[in-house]
């Protein structure tokens, strides 16, 4: 967040500097007042071009053997510029490294799933995904399990053939 703004600030400057350059250029040509409207013009560019390549920026720098499930669009009233193109401030992914099955109920993987967002940090659910029935479940305190392999006191969350965490988690357990 710091950097956002130093950079912001940057732009400023150089926007303000830019046309205080053409105004001696032109000799006057350029009214007084254009020089903090370009300065608050680039301002706001820098603004909305750090939103936007926010996502692509941290969808890179994931490491490898992470997969980006889901996204989070914006549109806000306010930026009334995303209701032509929303940009995405939010995504989760799954770390298709850290699955594991328990050999006694193969279909059953235990996983880790990141939530990402752009002014927040990043949070890890631990999950469990059942690739036989088509349903997945955050793990909480509390949770046993048998000698099967079967999870109790799990509340899952049925999900249509759709799913992006549930087919990349099973596609990479088989």
């Amino acid at each position: 967040m710091f950097y956002t703004l130093i950079a912001t600030l940057c732009a400023g400057i150089a926007g303000a500097g830019l046309v205080m350059l053409l105004r001696t250029v032109l000799k006057g040509r350029v009214p007084k007042w254009a020089t903090p409207v370009a300065a608050g013009a680039a301002m706001i560019a820098a603004t909305i071009g750090s939103e936007y390549a926010w996502y692509e920026t941290s969808a890179d720098a994931l490491p490898e053997g992470m997969e980006i499930v889901a996204t989070r669009e914006n549109q806000s009233w306010y930026r009334p510029w995303t209701y032509l193109s929303p940009y995405i401030d939010g995504f989760v992914a799954v770390d298709l490294l850290s699955v594991r099955t328990n050999q006694a109920a193969p279909g059953l993987h235990l996983l880790n799933v990141y939530v990402f967002g752009r002014w927040s940090a990043a949070t890890e659910i631990p999950s469990l995904v059942d690739c036989d029935q088509n349903r997945r479940a955050t793990i909480i305190d509390g949770i046993i399990f048998d000698e099967d392999g079967t999870p109790q006191n799990v509340q899952w969350q049925d999900a249509d053939e759709t799913d992006e965490l549930i087919i990349a988690v099973c596609a990479e357990a088989n």
